[in-house]
């Protein structure tokens, strides 16, 4: 039997024939992310008004031509507060999941294409400190270091996720490195560097995305629980957490002070959680039965 290539061998795994469209609606929620991602950057020269700037003459205004989401009981622009704010949700949100993925996935890989040693002793190390709930974790380490910072906030919830990225980088890992053309890539002669990343990291990237971006929609709504118990961002500092929280003592005078930011929320988390759905079932790669 002659020998074949790595290239040969990577055919005997291929997509589905019909593989589920992405749909409108998903082009409708990238739209969407980046519309709000496009305002998180570009804030600061966009025509609105500053956040900052309380307007006694205006106080819990309701919807508008000159304010298009009304005003808070400050007199403070409710649109430019949302669009303001979410430059610290999605900050915080892409910058935890960021160092979560930086460290727990390439060691959540390594362990599953090693194994051995290294991968049980790290995998238990990995299990026993998601066995205690990262929330009260960081709830507990930003109580007590302060001042409290966006940066701050950003390495804490971001060192809390490496646990849980590794277990499903591993996990995902673990069902590919037995594959066939990861065998043949090794017996070729293949190098680790290369299997680990011509051969492993594209069949778990799709993984690896759809799970990032519900881990940034996760992150997103954890900095929204920190806001109601004070410790996110020190006001006046916009967040759609902050904004919630703040609603809280002027709810009956203004509801729209909470219902746009959470709709903004809302509409982040639901787009976020799609586009990850949607990635993982479109990009699935299967085994082709020989």
């Amino acid at each position: 039997m002659s020998s074949f290539s790595l290239e040969e061998a990577a055919l005997m795994v291929e997509r589905p024939e019909k593989s589920e469209p992405l749909g409108l609606f998903f082009w409708i929620c990238v739209f969407w992310i980046g519309l709000n991602v496009f305002g998180a950057i570009f804030a600061n020269i966009l025509p609105i008004q500053n956040p900052l700037n309380e307007n006694f003459n205006a106080i819990n205004v309701g919807p508008g031509l000159h304010h298009l989401f009304g005003t808070d009981d400050l007199g403070r622009d409710i649109f430019s507060r949302i669009v303001y704010g979410s430059r610290v949700s999605i900050t915080v949100g892409m910058g935890a999941i960021l160092i979560g993925f930086g460290v727990g996935a390439p060691l959540g890989m390594l362990a599953a294409y090693r194994r051995g040693r290294f991968d049980s002793y790290l995998t238990t190390i990995m299990y026993v400190l998601l066995a205690f709930p990262a929330i009260i974790a960081t709830i507990a380490v930003l109580s007590f270091w302060t001042p409290r910072s966006l940066f701050k906030i950003i390495v804490v919830i971001g060192i809390a996720s490496i646990p849980l990225v590794y277990r499903v980088i591993r996990t995902a890992t673990l069902s590919v490195a037995t594959k066939d053309y990861v065998i043949a890539a090794k017996v070729q002669g293949a190098t680790d560097r290369r299997i680990l990343m011509k051969e492993l990291l594209p069949n778990i990237a799709p993984i690896a995305v759809s799970f990032f971006l519900i881990g940034v929609a996760t992150v997103i709504t954890l900095e929204g629980a920190l806001a109601f118990l004070g410790l996110s961002v020190n006001p006046p500092t916009p967040s759609w957490g902050n904004m919630i929280n703040e609603a809280r003592t002027v709810l009956t005078q203004n509801v729209w002070l909470a219902f746009f930011p959470s709709l903004a929320l809302c509409l982040f988390l639901i787009a976020l959680n799609f586009i990850g759905d949607r990635i993982r079932s479109h990009f699935d790669v299967t085994e082709v039965k020989l």
